[in-house]
């Protein structure tokens, strides 16, 4: 059996989630995989969450342990493979982002980026900041500490859950890795604040997003995660 690469506990995941065209993400798109559709579409998500107690081959690296991360991903499939692939990740240490990239060849960079959690009684609310090219971006939710598990078949659920990461290496050949975690509980959201310069963080392309409407936005509890090691993709 093999030993995971990383082990971390995934912490108040927040995924704002937008129907986009085919055409922005083909440039992303490695070889052999399809885009995973819902109602017709494709779809991005804006994802916050936090890294805590973060192992790397089973040791813990004092400093490195706990951080917020941001991404940008979207929504792909090899036959009964559902998976993600991220157009930009963000975290605010360097090293982690550095090791990211070498590792897998995933888009990691460093950036000031803080995350806040308040909690009552009957409420959550996950707060992150991102300070980027002299402005900071916020990205809030509130919700209700009312868990439920969402059905398979509900938006929740398709946006949620996936246990595949696909990338390329830099040769440009496809691979593939195993995300290992329980299905998640989620918070009903009942409101959420978004000042995100879409087009300074992910390029010019993506700036229109700022004027949209999310087709979802969950907040999902989070769990123990593992993250096994990346192999190439199977021909076929």
């Amino acid at each position: 059996m093999k030993i995971a690469f990383l082990s971390a506990q995934w912490a108040n995941l927040g995924l704002f989630s937008y129907a986009v065209p085919d055409q922005l993400l083909q440039p992303y798109l490695p070889t052999g995989l399809e885009l995973d559709r819902r109602d017709g579409s494709a779809f991005v998500s804006l994802v916050v969450f936090d890294f805590l107690q973060t192992k790397v081959l089973g040791l813990a690296w004092p400093g490195f342990r706990n951080f917020a991360e941001m991404n940008l991903r979207f929504y792909v499939r090899r036959g009964q493979q559902r998976g993600v692939v991220f157009v930009r990740e963000i975290v605010p240490q360097w090293l982690v982002a550095t090791l990211a990239n070498v590792i897998y060849n995933e888009p990691y960079v460093a950036a000031p980026l803080q995350s806040h959690t308040q909690q009552s009684a009957s409420h959550i609310t996950v707060e992150h900041n991102l300070y980027w090219q002299g402005q900071t971006n916020l990205v809030k939710l509130t919700a209700s500490k009312q868990l439920y598990h969402p059905a398979a078949d509900s938006t929740e659920h398709f946006f949620k859950e996936h246990e595949w990461g696909f990338g390329r290496k830099r040769n440009g050949q496809p691979i593939i890795y195993r995300v290992e975690h329980p299905e998640w509980d989620v918070y009903p959201v009942e409101r959420y604040q978004l000042q995100f310069d879409w087009g300074a963080i992910y390029g010019p392309q993506w700036a229109w997003l700022a004027q949209e409407t999310p087709y979802s936005v969950v907040l999902a509890k989070g769990s123990a995660v593992k993250v096994f090691p990346h192999q190439r993709m199977p021909n076929g």
